[in-house]
């Protein structure tokens, strides 16, 4: 089965869109803004763009070699380059397991959101808090009711998984790639234009001043882990998506050069959304950056707060939720089509029975994290509610010890050389061969573990001090 002909991406550009949609998603819109705020602005981003430019690339140039190499999915593509690695693919393939259905419950968030600024309601949703915690927090009396109520999550939620089902169904060519090609510039201009209005008002200068300007005395160990794991998160490093969409790469296509226009767009766009959103939010604070939200509320609370001070802010709130829904929806395409591509691989399921069967499993596994903040609230793992833990599980655990193990794989076991190889075929060259050597073999290893001991201790000492 795993000799199955294989789809493929019309074109590089095809390749490249897709891929940067993948990598633009929620974590750059929300999870960016407030870890720059948080660590010291100007010297976090100008340590986020160092470590993109060699931790981020050496990891994702390692993955699209190895899918475009083996032309499979993760779980074939580990075994073929070592079949002592076969558990790794199946570690691979279980990430998005994992984040699909939370990632597309808060897909749904913004859809409803979305609706509630289309509609003009958008006052309702800049109360500070009780609009947002109303909505997750929604129910009607009974399960079945509050599934079905729109003043809750769980149909936005189905309607946000259809959404990406039915771009995925139609294959690689006439899906993924047509979507991307549409959404991937759209994004672009609706966040610049965001950007260009949110330095227009009064106060905004001093959150543009923060965030541009590296001030050396906020440096420190925790601005480096902050933007390891910021990256770690934007880039969708191992959960199996960069091997896939690797697999569907024609080999003619030039592999480092795709790579490099694939890191240069996330990290731009990550770049734009702080444009976006510190400014705004440290004017509407009054000049104090420490006041930016982390997670949800940065986005869910704090900004409608903020869009609803703005002249023009309902336009802009709407824009805003839009390019949102857009950068959501390229993510969620590209994890559902990991999954998609596994099944197809390991089974003899042809596409549409397969991305029905996937849809199926992400709306089954997607209730508990639509529910867990109303009537299942009471039900916790390990003191976290149901979409906090498969988070913490999937981006803190999973992923850091899927990147080690492939560092490992590479660097110390089948040899970088096999990366290498593939990378220069249709180009000849690898100018950045020896900077992945490196970054494989010996320093990204230590860093993975880095963030994983840093996450799980963190984690424990958090269980053991509530």
């Amino acid at each position: 089965m795993e000799q199955k002909s294989r789809s493929s991406f019309s074109s590089r550009i095809g390749f490249v869109l897709a891929a940067a949609g993948s990598a633009v998603g929620l974590g750059n819109l929300w999870r960016f803004p407030y870890l720059a705020a948080q660590y010291g602005g100007g010297i976090f981003l100008l340590v986020y763009i160092i470590l993109a430019i060699t931790f981020g690339f050496a990891l994702m140039i390692t993955e699209i070699a190895i899918g475009r190499k083996t032309r499979l999915s993760c779980i074939g593509a580990y075994k073929a380059l070592d079949r002592r690695f076969g558990f790794l693919g199946w570690i691979a393939a279980f990430v998005p397991v994992i984040i699909t259905p939370y990632y597309c419950v808060i897909g749904g968030w913004v859809m409803k959101y979305l609706v509630t600024f289309l509609t003009g309601n958008a006052l309702a949703a800049a109360d500070n808090g009780g609009f947002f915690n109303d909505f997750i927090g929604f129910d009607a009396g009974s399960i079945p009711a509050t599934m079905l109520d729109f003043s809750g999550p769980t149909p936005w939620f189905l309607i946000y998984v259809l959404l990406t089902a039915l771009v995925v169904i139609f294959g690689v060519e006439k899906g993924i790639e047509k979507a991307s090609r549409f959404m991937m510039p759209v994004l672009a201009v609706l966040s610049v234009i965001v950007a260009v209005y949110s330095l227009t008002i009064d106060g905004a200068m001093a959150g543009l001043k923060y965030y541009l300007l590296p001030d050396l005395s906020q440096f420190s160990a925790s601005t480096v882990l902050g933007a390891l794991g910021q990256l770690f998160y934007s880039m969708s490093l191992a959960m199996g998506i960069m091997i896939t969409y690797g697999s569907y790469m024609q080999k003619e296509n030039l592999l480092e050069h795709s790579v490099t226009q694939i890191e240069v767009f996330d990290t731009l766009f990550a770049f734009i959304a702080g444009l976006m959103i510190i400014p705004a939010v440290v004017a509407f604070n009054n000049g104090d950056p420490s006041q930016i939200n982390n997670g949800p509320g940065l986005m869910f609370i704090t900004l409608p707060m903020v869009f609803d001070s703005m002249h023009f802010g309902t336009i802009i709130g709407t824009v805003f939720f839009l390019l949102v829904l857009f950068a959501a929806l390229t993510s969620s395409i590209s994890l559902m089509e990991t999954l998609v591509s596994v099944l197809m691989d390991k089974t003899p399921l042809k596409r549409k029975p397969a991305t029905i069967l996937v849809t199926v499993v992400v709306l089954l596994f997607g209730v508990p994290s639509c529910l867990g903040y109303g009537p299942w609230a009471g039900i916790t793992i390990i003191g976290m509610q149901f979409l906090d833990f498969f988070d913490f599980i999937s981006n803190s655990v999973l992923m850091p010890i899927v990147a080690f193990l492939t560092c490992i794989l590479v660097g110390h076991v089948v040899g970088t050389k096999v990366i290498a190889d593939e990378v220069k075929e249709g180009a000849g060259s690898f100018h950045r061969e020896a900077l992945h050597r490196v970054m494989v073999r010996w320093i990204a290893p230590i860093l993975l573990l880095v963030i994983l001991g840093t996450e799980l201790a963190t984690k424990v000492f958090h269980i053991f001090t509530i």
